[in-house]
């Protein structure tokens, strides 16, 4: 079976796993990320005008990424920085938080990273098993006389319940905000993520369905918010070379604005192919037992950065490592995200209070992330999931082999 479009060809289907001495599904890696770039010649008369005129950041091609970002999320303002993290420190210091955030430990560590740059303790809430997402009832528990903000992520681009945690966050008086970095191509109830919360800051890297090759997006309604963060990201300096306060240098040139301006013409495309893709994984792997989803609500779409699949051990005869070993054997490259949990990393082990995160830990255990690229090929989605099928039926097999070596 060959795919033109990914230049990738699978070998004859045979039903011994390449762990078990079977040729492997896929004769050369498959990758977790492939990003889709604007080919050259479509961005050539840009960069030409981007380099002859000299000016190589804060130019007209940033202007114009932030109002059409801003057009596309249905928000006031688009801010262009740096990254994702950087855009997150930034919010946090222009909201004037303090004190204590609630946040999920099932998280990617830049998350919680930028809380504590910013001088904030994390405060860890589960998750819900389903959906992957901060549980509204376990971050309401979480809140404690010092909580100022939570801050929710839209795990692999599933969108959090937002209406749930506006909900708590108004009740208690707090700020909302999310980290967005899986979020664009993502809708909540039909809008797109982006508009709800005090601010969600998103990321452009080049694993995302939106690429500037690096930079990230905070996009808020808030007026003020917005232009703290536009001086921020110059340092603190709004022009007049007197700091208003501590600021970064977080600016995007103008060559990721200009890639960031081209790929977000093939952003809905990218989506539409992405939840393609996944219903093909979902119809392939669906009846193995053993093998789940994230669960999305109904009016939602997912922006499927990332399929996740999380593995029953006991109905599926290995654990999430043991499918991983196989799966490497066939070419496939996978992610054990997040093992461990931000709460079990060394630098944020202090701000571990013992609360139980049962679903933190299964998942974080039992989660596997599969390869999914915005062109990726049917008969390779469908080669992964022959292989995954092929592993489980011959699981007993493939354990013994595994604990023998």
């Amino acid at each position: 079976m060959n795919s033109h479009r990914d230049g990738i060809i699978l070998k004859p289907m045979n039903s011994l796993p390449a762990i078990l001495g079977g040729t492997p599904l896929f004769p050369e890696l498959v990758p977790m990320v492939r990003p889709v770039v604007p080919p050259l010649a479509e961005m050539a008369d840009e960069l030409e005008t981007m380099l002859s005129s000299g000016m190589l950041t804060k130019g007209r091609y940033l202007r114009q990424f932030e109002q059409e970002v801003a057009a596309h999320l249905g928000v006031k303002h688009a801010v262009a920085v740096s990254s994702c993290t950087s855009g997150m420190m930034l919010v946090h210091q222009a909201l004037g938080l303090s004190g204590d955030v609630v946040v999920p430990s099932f998280t990617f560590m830049a998350t919680v990273s930028a809380l504590v740059w910013a001088g904030l303790r994390p405060v860890f809430a589960d998750v819900d098993r389903a959906t992957h997402n901060l549980d509204p009832v376990a971050a309401e528990a979480a809140i404690t006389p010092q909580t100022t903000a939570i801050v929710a992520v839209h795990q692999f681009g599933n969108p959090a319940d937002i209406a749930a945690l506006q909900q708590i966050a108004s009740r208690h008086g707090l700020r909302l905000i999310f980290d967005a970095a899986h979020g664009f191509g993502a809708r909540y109830q039909g809008e797109a993520v982006g508009r709800q919360g005090d601010a969600q800051i998103f990321s452009l890297s080049p694993t995302k369905l939106l690429i500037a090759g690096e930079g990230g997006i905070v996009a808020t309604n808030d007026d003020d918010l917005a232009e703290k963060v536009r001086i921020g990201r110059e340092y603190g300096n709004d022009g007049h070379y007197d700091s208003l306060f501590a600021g970064l240098n977080a600016r995007m040139p103008e060559f990721n604005a200009l890639l960031g301006l081209h790929s977000l013409k093939r952003l809905e495309e990218a989506a539409r192919h992405r939840n393609e893709t996944a219903s093909l994984f979902q119809e392939m792997l669906g009846a193995i037992p053993g093998v789940g989803f994230q669960q999305v609500r109904p009016g939602d779409r997912h922006s499927y950065r990332e399929i996740t699949i999380t593995i029953d051990a006991s109905a599926f005869g290995l654990t999430r490592d043991e499918l991983a070993l196989a799966l490497a054997g066939e070419n496939v490259d996978t992610r054990k995200y997040y093992q461990p949990p931000v709460h079990r990393q060394k630098a944020y082990l202090s701000y571990d209070d013992g609360r139980p995160l049962p679903n933190t830990d299964w998942l974080a255990a039992n989660s596997l992330s599969l390869p999914i690229w915005s062109d990726m090929s049917a008969e390779v989605a469908m080669g992964i999931c022959q292989a995954i099928r092929r592993i489980y039926e011959n699981a007993a097999a493939v354990r013994q082999k595994l604990m023998t070596t």
